[in-house]
């Protein structure tokens, strides 16, 4: 679909769906191709910094846990779980990001496919209590209307003690251009403007949609929903790490917070 402008505007939950599944599926061969091999096709990046869990071990201990990856695309960390002993299902709202996962496991050492399923964050397809741990990186959370809908999923489907880890791009950034280079250091909008930024087809309808919340909002979505926040982390940009990844880069990654993960409990 041709896109015919970009904006701000209040996007209901169904529109959102409708419009970031569609948008998924189309750009999803040239993501993969893109940005695979810095995934790698078993590997746990939490970020465009490059901060690995294999390092960060912010999930814990995985083996023997039943583990739910929310966001999954083609499924690269719940395969690194996998390959440590975790029980893994996973899910996306793309089906062609799902594709593209049984591509990897068709690739590899036959040693089985990693479980996906097509799913909407918003309504989790598992039963009460069915995890150990909840994680995504870069997943469903940036492109949901109800956050408040995730967390409460989220919290549903763990055990108690159970713990849950995302990512998201850092809230701060929504107050500077998307842009790698000098222009992205200067404040261009307000941090406080919650619309979600839409890119518009050639049908007048939203095709893409993402939505901003502030720090503040993250921590009040969490704690509503009953989780615990027991950690945030920020990952500095590391020396020697040359990558540019959309709006990410070296110069931006040494002035500005560009990733914040979160990590919660739900209590026992």
């Amino acid at each position: 679909m041709t896109l015919e402008g970009v904006g701000r505007q209040r996007v209901d939950a169904l529109t959102t769906s409708r419009a970031n599944r569609g948008w998924w599926d189309g750009a999803a061969d040239e993501y993969q191709s893109e940005h695979g091999a810095f995934l790698r096709d078993s590997g746990f990046v939490w970020c465009p910094e490059g901060l690995d869990e294999a390092d960060a071990r912010l999930l814990g201990e995985v083996a023997g846990r039943d583990v739910l990856e929310i966001g999954c695309g083609a499924g690269q960390c719940g395969r690194w779980l996998t390959g440590r002993g975790a029980r893994v299902a996973a899910f996306d709202l793309s089906f062609r990001q799902l594709q593209h996962s049984r591509r990897i496991d068709l690739g590899g050492p036959g040693d089985g496919a990693l479980p996906v399923v097509q799913a909407d964050a918003e309504a989790l397809p598992f039963s009460d209590g069915s995890f150990d741990l909840a994680c995504s990186a870069y997943g469903a959370l940036p492109f949901v209307a109800d956050p408040a809908a995730v967390f409460a999923e989220t919290r549903r489907v763990l055990r108690p003690g159970g713990r849950f880890v995302f990512s998201v791009s850092h809230p701060i950034r929504w107050a500077f251009p998307d842009d790698p280079g000098p222009r992205g250091l200067t404040s261009d909008r307000s941090y406080f403007d919650r619309s979600p930024y839409v890119e518009t087809g050639s049908d007048g309808r939203p095709s893409y949609v993402e939505h901003h919340r502030t720090m503040a909002d993250w921590v009040a979505h969490i704690t509503a929903s009953g989780l615990v926040l027991t950690a945030l982390t920020e990952p500095e940009w590391p020396q020697g790490h040359d990558r540019v990844w959309g709006g990410w880069s070296p110069l931006r990654g040494r002035n500005l917070p560009g990733t914040a993960i979160f990590t919660c409990v739900k209590p026992a």
